[in-house]
This record gives C-alpha cells, sequence and structure tokens, in this order.
C-alpha cells in the first residue's frame, strides 16, 4: 500500500482521447468530453484504431502445440496426396497407350492437365484467402477423389481427357503451404516450407514404385482405386482437424471485407499483388532462373531415350535418385542454409549455381555425368524455389498469401504448358547442349541484375 500526496490545486491532466481494451486490440479514440478540442477544422470526428496480432496467445504453450500438429498432420496428408498422384502419372503413358493415343495425342493431354493447373492456382489461392485453408483443402481433395474415379473409368479417349477437367482444383502442395505460411511466422517459414520437400521426395518414390506395382499385378486401374479411396480420407482428416480459418485473427476483418468487393476469379486483385513493391522483379527471378532447366525435365523421357540409351526402368531409376536429392536437399539442407545467410545471398548463390550446372548440361555426353550434375541442379532448384516463396508471402499482406502462393504455384504448370514445344524445337534444332547454354545464358544476365538492383528490398536473415 502506499499513498502520494497532491496540491490541494491540483487538477486532473485532461487528454483529448481515451484508451479502451479490447480482445485482441488496443483501441485509441477521442474523448467525448475533449471532442472539440480533438476535432479538425472541418468538425469531422476521427478514431484511430491499432490493431495488432497478439503474440503473447500463440506463444502459450499450448497454441505451440496445437500449431505443431496441424503443421504436422498437414506434412502426412501432403505425403500422401503427392503419393496418389505419381502413381497415376506412373500408370497414364500405359493406359493412354492401350486406348490408342500416339505421341502427339498424349502430347495434347498433358498439355490439357498443364493448362487447367495453371489456370486453377490464383483462383485457388484466392479462393483460400476468402474461405479459409480448411475450404480450399477440402476442395482439393474433393477434387483429387473426382479427378482418380474419372480416371478409374476412362475406356475411352473422351473419358480420359473428361477425367482432367478435376484437376483444375488440385493444389494440395500449393495448400499445404498455404497452412504452413499462415502458422508460422516469417523466421520459421522457409525451414517449414523446405520440409515440404520431404513430402514430395516420398511421394515420387513410393508413388512411382507403387503405381507400378500395383497395375501389374492387379490391372492399370487399380492404383486409382486406391487414389480415390486415399483423397476421401484426406478429405476427411481436413475437414474434422485443420482449422477452419488459419490466418491471424487481425486479418479476419480485412479479408471479410475483400471478399465483399472482389470475386474469387478477379483478374485485377492477382495483377495488383503483382504491382507491390519487390513482388514483380522476384517473381520474374523466380520464373526466369529455372525456366531452361526446366524445359529440360519436361523433355527428360525423350532425352533419356534418345540421348542417353536409358530403357523405361532405367529411366524410373533415375528419377527416383532424383527425387531422394529432393528430399535431402529441401528437407535437410536449406533449413541450415537459411539461418545463416541473407535471402539475398541465396538468391544470389542459386543463380549462381544454375550458371555452373547449364555450363555442365551444355558439356555432358552419358548419363554419369547427368547424375553428377544432378546435385547442384537439384540444390538449385529447391533453393529458388523456397526462398523466393518466402520472400513473396512477406511482401503481401497476410490476408493475400494464398493468393501470392497460387501464382507461384502456377509456375510448374506454366513450364509443363509451353514445355514440349519450345523444349521440343531446342532439342531437335541444336540438341542437349541447347538447354545448357539457354540456362548459362539467363542465369548470368540475372546475376548482373540482381548485383546491380537490390533484390530483395529488404535484406535479411530468413532466420
Amino acid at each position: 500500500m502506499f499513498s502520494t500526496n497532491l496540491p490541494q490545486n491540483h487538477q486532473p491532466l485532461k487528454v483529448p482521447f481515451q484508451v479502451t481494451f479490447q480482445p485482441g486490440q488496443c483501441v485509441i479514440s477521442h474523448s467525448p468530453a475533449n471532442m472539440n478540442e480533438g476535432a479538425s477544422s472541418g468538425g469531422e470526428k476521427q478514431e484511430l484504431k491499432f490493431k495488432r496480432v497478439i503474440l503473447q496467445d500463440q506463444n502459450k504453450p499450448e497454441n505451440m502445440i496445437q500449431r505443431q500438429q496441424v503443421i504436422r498432420l498437414t506434412y502426412l496428408i501432403t505425403a500422401m496426396d503427392l503419393t496418389c498422384l505419381f502413381m497415376q502419372i506412373g500408370i497414364i503413358p500405359y493406359l493412354a497407350k492401350s486406348l490408342g493415343l500416339d505421341s502427339v495425342e498424349f502430347g495434347y493431354l498433358q498439355t490439357t492437365f498443364g493448362v487447367l493447373q495453371l489456370l486453377g492456382g490464383p483462383i485457388f489461392g484466392r479462393f483460400a484467402d476468402q474461405f479459409g485453408t480448411r475450404a480450399a483443402l477440402t476442395l482439393s481433395y474433393l477434387s483429387g477423389s473426382a479427378f482418380f474415379l474419372l480416371l478409374s473409368i476412362s475406356t475411352s479417349v473422351p473419358l480420359l481427357f473428361m477425367s482432367r477437367i478435376p484437376s483444375v482444383f488440385m493444389h494440395g502442395l500449393p495448400g499445404a503451404q498455404m497452412v504452413i505460411t499462415d502458422l508460422t511466422t516469417p523466421a520459421e517459414r522457409a525451414d517449414a516450407l523446405g520440409k515440404l520437400g520431404l513430402c514430395f521426395g516420398v511421394g515420387v518414390i513410393i508413388g512411382s514404385s507403387l503405381g507400378g506395382t500395383l497395375s501389374t499385378k492387379f490391372g492399370t486401374y487399380f492404383p486409382s482405386y486406391l487414389a480415390v479411396v486415399a483423397s476421401l480420407i484426406s478429405a476427411m482428416i481436413v475437414m474434422t482437424c485443420i482449422p477452419a480459418h488459419t490466418k491471424p485473427k487481425s486479418e479476419g476483418q480485412a479479408t471479410q471485407q475483400r471478399t465483399s468487393q472482389s470475386s474469387v476469379f478477379s483478374l485485377k486483385e492477382i495483377l495488383r499483388l503483382l504491382k507491390l513493391p519487390g513482388v514483380k522483379e522476384v517473381f520474374l527471378i523466380k520464373v526466369l532462373s529455372g525456366l531452361p532447366t526446366g524445359l529440360f525435365l519436361v523433355m527428360f523421357s525423350i532425352i533419356s531415350m534418345n540421348f542417353f540409351g536409358l530403357e523405361a526402368a532405367q529411366t524410373g531409376y533415375l528419377m527416383s535418385y532424383f527425387g531422394v536429392l529432393q528430399m535431402v536437399v529441401q528437407g535437410l539442407v536449406i533449413g541450415r542454409l537459411t539461418s545463416r545467410f541473407t535471402e539475398r545471398t541465396l538468391i544470389m548463390l542459386s543463380v549462381l549455381v544454375f550458371s555452373g550446372v547449364g555450363l555442365a548440361m551444355a558439356l555432358m555426353t552419358n548419363v554419369f555425368h547427368y547424375c553428377i550434375i544432378a546435385l547442384p541442379m537439384v540444390f538449385a532448384l529447391c533453393t529458388m524455389g523456397i526462398i523466393t516463396d518466402s520472400i513473396l508471402t512477406k511482401s503481401v499482406p497476410p490476408s493475400d498469401t494464398g493468393a501470392m502462393l497460387g501464382i507461384c504455384a502456377s509456375v510448374p504448370p506454366l513450364t509443363r504448358t509451353v514445355g514440349p514445344t519450345l523444349g521440343g524445337i531446342l532439342y531437335k534444332m541444336f540438341g542437349v547442349s541447347a538447354f545448357g547454354y539457354l540456362q548459362l545464358v539467363v542465369n548470368i544476365a540475372l546475376f548482373l541484375y540482381i548485383f546491380k538492383n537490390k533484390v530483395p528490398q529488404n535484406e535479411e536473415k530468413v532466420q
């Protein structure tokens, strides 16, 4: 207990505002008794509200445990989803051949899938921002169920093409990135996103081998039946275990206001994000740096057969090797790098490695050379992808991270869409070395651009 002695003529200090505390925010407004003193010359009443995300709640042990549980569950269902996807990737060529499709028509089938994914990525991202990640992931897995169901009854070419339609909303990996982005701090984000590479590697290895084994023993359509069940199970897990909204509470009102003002299909809102400071430059670096390698990988099935002289089984082993490298780099290497180096340093390192990979690709003559080149190639691809995703999600408001990740997710489908045409022309006219020289020239130019300009604008360590 204590007391204070104030002069008898003491007058209370009058301030032209009052402070009130509400859950999640501190509100400072003009005091009614002093409204005239605090009003503007026009007599306009103003209210200042300072809203903040309450980190105290997020740092409580029970909330931290809940967030970690949701993130681990997201990793699990993502691995399951990617396993189903790569099971069907392995059987589609054989199914298409059994239905009488030639190589050109099979190319049309793949292009259809790429175009639908390209169009659906940004829309899916905005859907997640407006309706929540639970609704978005549920939509993705239900679309996957429809995709595999149609594939399981594709006894004709029209049905096979029709089975591609649900893929417009099949974005399980970007959906998982949205959950992780919302539930992690900017310092934790790159490492958490990198661990999704483990899920991707599991999907590549298990999905490819399991799809081939099941189709051999039980028929071409059996992996599709299994994928339908797995996708429905994933949808049920999402509906029961993933929070309806994973974004910070302070962003809820902004998201709801934007929902009423713009449509999920609004191209204007998507372009608005690309015009934000620092976004366009990083996005172009993301697209251009890996484009030549992407073209090479799109043509890899033909290159492995004609240039390396490999059989189908040997090509499968090589793809599994590629998947293992990706698991190691994304799951174990990138997290350590992001704690020691700035984002700008890692982007420049990736571009330099891409340049060296390009020169090596131009000079390689056999599959042994490619096995050596694959390690730095995977390192550059993974590092560039994760760091640019992390930068871009931090460059937009939290209410728009889903749309930004949707735009980022459209880059691989873009490569798959233009890849067969551009890659075919390069390979036919100049050979395999053309991909290497293009990679070298593009990334040297990008390195000079990044060195001359401050990209990204805010240079900081990721962790």
